[in-house]
């Protein structure tokens, strides 16, 4: 029996975090194998917000070959087929004396801020936002998951975006609560 083609008229999207894998793992076995038999039949495509690098991690330094279409940082940086297909940039969006003013303005507010636990890598910045983690993006899930909790009493990362949006207003920004513990900046 011959196998039919597949669908190119036809494209499936996956978000990366808490729909192929739970925030920042790996992909299992079985989603991983589901993924290969629906590329036999449609196109299929994932996008995240994390970067190329951390979606790697998630689904596999092979992702390119996998799937036909990678969405990184939101969009901003696309692969078809295996091939870079375009990068945006926030930085040449806002100017650099913007970017300054905002990283500063976050390491100034997060050095007062007192948590359980800090950790490394505080502001990671991609092309199309800067993602900010007042416990450290370096920090271990169960660090995480500690953060949250106590982010749920204290409201720690709704009262830096209410402090970002009035440093901020007017100036091009766009703030947001991410999964677990990230505060997101972005055009």
């Amino acid at each position: 029996m011959a196998q039919s083609a597949v669908d190119t008229t036809t494209l499936c999207l996956f978000d990366v975090d808490g729909t192929l894998t739970a925030a920042r793992q790996s992909i299992t076995p079985d989603m991983d194998e589901f993924l290969q038999r629906l590329k036999k039949k449609v196109r299929v495509g994932v996008v995240g917000g994390s970067d190329f690098d951390k979606i790697r991690e998630q689904l596999g330094s092979d992702v390119v070959e996998k799937v036909d279409y990678v969405f990184a940082e939101n969009g901003l940086v696309a692969y078809k087929e295996g091939r870079l297909l375009s990068v945006q940039s926030i930085r040449a969006h806002l100017g650099e004396e913007l970017l300054q003013d905002f990283i500063n303005f976050c390491l100034n507010y997060m050095s007062k801020i007192k948590l359980p636990k800090k950790r490394g890598t505080f502001i990671e910045f991609r092309n199309g936002m800067l993602n900010v983690c007042p416990v450290g993006r370096s920090c271990s899930q169960e660090e995480r998951m500690e953060f949250f909790e106590f982010d749920q009493k204290e409201h720690i990362r709704e009262k830096f975006v209410a402090a970002l949006q009035k440093e901020f207003r007017g100036r091009g920004l766009v703030f947001s609560i991410g999964e677990l513990a990230p505060v997101l900046g972005s055009v």
